[in-house]
């Protein structure tokens, strides 16, 4: 087993020992869609999400919930609090590069994240009677797109802030104005016009992954008089693999090992 492997699995352990970081990031994006989804009229279709169901619309916004927790929360605070505590200066003085262990959290949360996206299809469908995302490909690129710009904001987090407490302040923030900005705590065609332009190009990518999932009418992204969505644009996954990119370089240079 490589250097790399050994510490990702024990990163990954140790992940697991937090229940609560578990049940956040993991359990409860389809614990909540499962709870709305036993609304009867969330489950029946609305003109107001362009003639199909609540459950339909939300089910990307409620995976979206998960990868937040995980990129702009979890990995920061984790990072900063071994700054804080000097593990990464030690492991700079042995042969181990302390860069291993920033990419064996990157693994660790994306497992996170694919383990959440798996089990919340899977309930949608079997429990929800919501088709799997009818553009797998598509749906795949979306979200490990959308999770890498949305990790490589966390990094730029993780990357300057001194201590555990500034970064949970900082992540905190971070997760609001994207969650909000990418129209999962609000349903999006409630939104100002220019709000849902801007979030169908930033991350966390919702309209992507809605896009990939079901061809619903466009109009519940707040777009009335589109005909239908499909794979989504590639305009959409380049700008958010170029902020992931940009980000993810300014973190490099950024990082503080002590």
């Amino acid at each position: 087993m490589s250097t790399l492997s050994r510490i990702t699995v024990q990163e990954g352990k140790l992940f697991l020992r937090e229940p609560s970081m578990v049940a956040f990031a993991v359990v409860f994006p389809t614990a909540l869609l499962l709870v709305l989804g036993a609304v009867p009229a969330l489950r029946e279709p609305s003109e107001d999400f362009g003639g199909v169901r609540f459950v339909e619309v939300f089910a990307p916004s409620a995976l979206i919930l998960g990868v937040g927790v995980l990129a702009l929360q979890h990995v920061p605070a984790i990072v900063a609090n071994y700054r804080e505590r000097g593990i990464l200066r030690r492991i700079s003085t042995t042969p181990v590069h302390p860069g291993l262990l920033l990419v064996a959290q990157l693994v660790v949360a994306l497992l996170a994240a694919v383990a959440s996206a798996v089990i919340l299809i899977l309930s949608a469908w079997l429990v929800l009677d919501v088709s799997p995302p009818q553009h797998p490909v598509g749906f795949a690129a979306a979200f490990l797109v959308g999770f890498a710009a949305v990790i490589a904001i966390g990094m730029v987090i993780a990357a300057w802030a001194p201590t555990p407490q500034l970064a949970t302040g900082l992540s905190t923030l971070a997760y609001m104005v994207a969650m909000f900005a990418g129209g999962v705590f609000v349903p999006r065609f409630l939104l100002p016009e220019p709000l849902v332009r801007v979030g169908e190009y930033v991350p966390p990518g919702v309209q992507a992954l809605l896009d990939a999932w079901s061809d619903a009418p466009a109009g519940v992204a707040g777009d009335p008089g589109v005909a239908s969505a499909g794979p989504p644009e590639l305009l959409h996954l380049g700008i958010m693999a170029a902020i992931a990119v940009a980000l993810g370089s300014a973190a490099a240079k950024l990082f503080r090992w002590e």
